[in-house]
Order: C-alpha cells, then structure tokens, then sequence
C-alpha cells in the first residue's frame, strides 16, 4: 500500500532580533490538514519546531536528515510532502558562469543554509513513481528546486494599499547571515562558503561542499514546489490586528483558506491561482508561484484521496 509521508518545519527563532510568530502556527495547522484531509498516517509525520522546549530543532542538519529519511523510505506510488515556514535568503550564485545570478535557500534556526541544490539533490533520489511536494512559505522562495520548470511565475506587483494585517517579511539579507557567521568563525572574509563550511562542515550545503557542475535532472521530474512568492520577492508573517487572533504566514493561511472553500481535489496549478486571489483580496503583495513538470500542474494536490471527498 502506497505511504504517505511528511516533513513539516516551522522556524519562529524566538528571542533573536529575526524573531517571527506564525510559522509553527502553519506547520501545526498543515499537520491537522494532512491527517482529517489528506489521510496521513500521523505517525508519517515529523514535524521540527524550535519552540520553547523542543527535543529536535529544526537545524539544517535535523531538516536533511529528515528529507533523506523520507526520501529513503519512498517507494514507486508513495506521496511525499515538505512545508517549511521561516525566513528565506538569496545569495550570490558560486557557478563561474553565473557571477551576478542569486540563488534561493531556506534559513534553518541555526543559519545552515539549505539551497536550491540541496532540493534538486533530494527530488532527483525520488523512486521512479513517487512524488515530492514542497511547500516553501519564505521570502524568495520561488525557483527553490533548481531547475525545476516555471508554470506560474513572476506577475504584476499589487498597488500598494492599506491592510488590517501588521506584516513581518520572512527574509533576512545575505549580509545579516555573512555578520553573525562572521561572529561564530572570526574569519575576516566576505565569502559565505568559507564560513559555512568553517562551521558546520560536512553539514553545510551541497552547493558549498565542492565547485558545482551543473546538476543533472532526472526524467520524469517528480518535483512539485508551491511557494509563497517570486524569488525576487517577501513573503509576509502576519499577525492579526486586535482580539486573540493568532499569527500566521500569508502564504500558508491562504492555502488553509482555499482547501476549506473548496473540497473537492485541487490542481496544484489551481491551488497556486486561487492563493493568489486570496493574497490579492487581503491586499498582501507577493504572488505564490508553481514549479514543476506539465503533468504534475494538473495533477491533484497531494494526491487527494477519493475517500476524503467523500466524506466532506
């Protein structure tokens, strides 16, 4: 019988000046979803948080670690899901031939950064008939699979508005990850790799460890990333303005938003479209995109069960 398996993170980096308050909201929300929608196996849920108290923190070692597990686990048919909440970074490309080109990664609680070719390594060990879905509620989190193909991109920026929502934009500059490096290694370099790999070593970031050839894709690409916004843009942690109404990500509440309106299976091109509607409405300026192949965009998200239409 075909798995369903999840890894959900959530990084609110309490206390700390990048502190932000609704991503374990989401991740928590999502793990609620997946089980009464989607009918995952709660025991084929593992969720990190770095919430007061946790036994496992979402470093970036604990978060790959989770991803290979899951993908080791996999077999042909399996349905395999990742939602990550917190903040995004760019940094600069470390390809020769793509000196001015800025990369996308995920910013785990303890500044390991996790990049576009950490994911294209994860998707590319996927078994022949498995899926992997990620969802990437973080600033410039479009293009987080590298390579993957752009089926809903960049759009017109929203006209500036005003809103009933304080935002807080889930990024932190390349240059605020190179400063607290910096402090840790008290290495006089501008060269985020030699920190890194300083650091954290064999841990850091595929992209660190070796000059990058291009990586190679397998076919078929069964690859699916939803995310919160373009690569060039922020996306939005997002705290309610008045009463006890808790904080949430933008991107992951609209997705919550949507698969409540709406309970029959989705596309995940519709999923992404409708988001978009609902971030345009509460006047939040960033546009979820989709990357993934042609036959994944029309293919239900997460694969939706008949059973769980039918019982709604």
């Amino acid at each position: 019988m075909a798995k369903r398996m999840a890894v959900l993170v959530g990084c609110n980096y309490p206390n700390t000046p990048n502190e932000l308050h609704g991503c374990i909201n989401d991740v928590l929300s999502m793990q609620m979803t997946l089980v009464t929608r989607f009918l995952f196996d709660p025991n084929d849920i593992e969720v990190l948080t770095d919430a007061p108290g946790s036994t496992l923190l979402p470093t970036g070692e604990n978060i790959k670690k989770a991803l290979g597990r899951m993908i080791d686990e996999a077999a042909a048919g399996d349905v395999l899901f990742f939602h990550y909440s917190g903040h995004g970074t760019r940094i600069p490309s470390v390809k020769p031939r793509h000196p001015f080109r800025k990369d996308e990664a995920i910013v785990p609680c303890d500044f390991n950064l996790i990049t576009d070719v950490d994911f294209r390594e994860l998707v590319n060990r996927l078994p022949e008939g498995a899926s992997f879905t990620i969802i990437s509620d973080s600033c410039h989190s479009g293009g987080l699979i590298d390579k993957e193909k752009e089926q809903i991109g960049p759009d017109k920026v929203l006209q500036k508005g005003t809103s009933d929502f304080t935002h807080k934009t889930k990024t932190i500059p390349v240059d605020t990850i190179l400063q607290h490096l910096s402090s840790l290694t008290n290495i006089n370099t501008s060269d985020l790799s030699t920190h890194l790999l300083e650091i954290f070593g064999s841990n850091a970031s595929s992209k660190f460890l070796l000059p990058q050839d291009e990586q190679q894709m397998l076919h078929p690409d069964s690859g699916v990333l939803l995310s919160g916004c373009q690569a060039n843009e922020s996306s939005a942690d997002i705290s309610g303005s008045g009463g006890e109404k808790k904080a949430y990500g933008a991107f992951s509440n609209a997705v919550q938003m949507v698969l409540k309106e709406n309970s029959g299976a989705l596309s995940n091109k519709e999923i992404v479209m409708l988001t978009r509607n609902v971030l345009q409405r509460q006047r939040v300026e960033q546009h979820p995109c989709l990357y993934c192949s042609d036959e994944n965009a029309t293919k239900a998200f997460l694969s939706q069960p008949q059973e769980s239409i039918s019982d709604t």
